[in-house]
């Protein structure tokens, strides 16, 4: 499995999230939709993806003597596995919530920045709760919710389906005297 910094890294985070539910793109694409990543540092972002098998080649076709490549992502292999979290470092585990949490900001920006959004109408939600159980009680939750955006990343684009962008955290609170005998 990949490993958190090759994952979170915030280019290659970038180009992962636009191709999630687009179906396939070409790196042209990705570069029309993330005009601010030079076209060189896209070129090796995503051939550092495609080495890792995270996104794979779908289609190849001859452009003016070259090759054009059409990616998606390899939705299984674009995680960081619970092997590849227990190595981490404290500071790793900073380092890639901070990339993530500073994607998510920047999803919601591009998506207010938009004239025709309404968030209300269209479903954003953000939210917390808490919620007390048992270490297996927690293990059968995350299966639970992995299965239910796994089940639904299934899907494709097109009758009159909109894309959403579905964003999970959980942490244990352990704040002083939460804890319950």
């Amino acid at each position: 499995m990949p490993t958190a910094n090759l994952l979170l890294h915030p280019v290659r985070l970038r180009i992962l999230r636009t191709l999630l539910g687009a179906g396939e793109l070409t790196t042209a694409q990705l570069r029309d939709r993330m005009p601010d990543v030079p076209a060189a540092s896209m070129y090796r972002h995503v051939a550092a993806l495609a080495q890792a098998d995270i996104i794979e080649v779908v289609h190849e076709r001859p452009v003016r003597g070259t090759v054009e490549r059409s990616y998606r992502v390899r939705q299984e292999q674009a995680l960081v596995d619970e092997d590849a979290r227990t190595t981490m470092t404290k500071d790793d585990h900073r380092n890639a919530f901070t990339v993530f949490t500073g994607a998510l900001m920047s999803d919601f920006e591009r998506y207010l920045a938009r004239e025709d959004t309404e968030p209300a109408q269209e479903g954003v939600l953000y939210r917390q709760g808490a919620v007390w159980v048992t270490a297996e009680e927690f293990a059968a939750l995350v299966d639970e919710l992995e299965a239910v955006v796994a089940r639904h990343t299934r899907t494709e684009p097109g009758d009159g389906r909109t894309r959403h962008i579905i964003s999970l955290v959980l942490l244990p609170d352990k704040a002083a005297g939460t804890e319950m005998s």
